[in-house]
């Protein structure tokens, strides 16, 4: 894994990706942002662009985070995925997939990226 891993965030909510991308940067991470699905697949389908986490919102305007997940599994099978929903004990979560609930802490986002990506 190189110094600066690629992090792909899919977050409808304007306020709150930019928040996410902002800690992640702090954290050295390269960060690719997504509004919904259709974006974040575009990003998933460019077999050159490095992915090495993709953090989604489970709820988002065109798709449900989950299908998500399973349509870029399909297109990258050892991509890692983490969702992030305010109803996390509720998110039927695919195995080898990951969850954090909202509001999480900086701390708790840090830990658990670093978790999945040393994994």
């Amino acid at each position: 894994m190189s110094e600066h891993p690629t992090l792909l965030v899919v977050e409808d909510d304007e306020i709150v990706r930019m928040l996410i991308v902002d800690v992640l940067e702090e954290l050295d991470y390269q960060v690719l942002e997504a509004e919904d699905g259709k974006t974040a697949m575009a990003f998933v389908n460019q077999g050159d662009k490095r992915i090495d986490l993709m953090m989604t919102d489970v709820g988002l305007p065109d798709i449900n985070g989950r299908d998500l997940a399973l349509k870029a599994r399909e297109v990258r099978p050892q991509l890692p995925i983490l969702f992030a929903s305010g109803y996390a004990d509720n998110v039927d979560v695919p195995t080898g997939m990951y969850s954090i609930g909202k509001p999480f802490s900086i701390d708790q986002l840090r830990d658990m990226v670093k978790a999945i990506l040393t994994a």
